[in-house]
């Protein structure tokens, strides 16, 4: 297994904590904001980021040794979110919430 116990706790929390700012960011900014924050390509890649990122929670929870290809994946997946939020106003937390998850997937993976 990749990492400390302490370092997949931390991933782990960082994930569902992505996990919640995307579905809520997407739920309850993107589609009051509409505009830019509704795009398709936007939208789409919040949606995929939180279940990558509940995936990736998941994994390492139940134990799974193959969590540092699905850490991998959520890593990548959450640069893109960051960087598709930094470009919208209000977006500041997710994007956070998202660098912080590929950092520590990253250390997972």
């Amino acid at each position: 297994m990749a990492g400390t116990d302490k370092e997949m706790e931390d991933c782990i929390s960082r994930c569902l904590a992505c996990y919640r700012s995307c579905l809520q960011a997407a739920s309850q900014h993107c589609l009051e904001a509409g505009g830019e924050h509704v795009e398709p390509g936007h939208f789409r890649l919040m949606m995929a980021c939180a279940e990558i990122c509940r995936s990736a929670a998941h994994t390492m929870l139940i134990g799974v040794e193959l969590h540092d290809r699905v850490c991998a994946a959520c890593a990548e997946m959450c640069r893109a979110c960051a960087e598709s939020c930094s470009r919208l106003d209000g977006m500041g937390e997710c994007e956070e919430a998202c660098t912080r998850c590929a950092q520590a997937c990253e250390r997972m993976a």
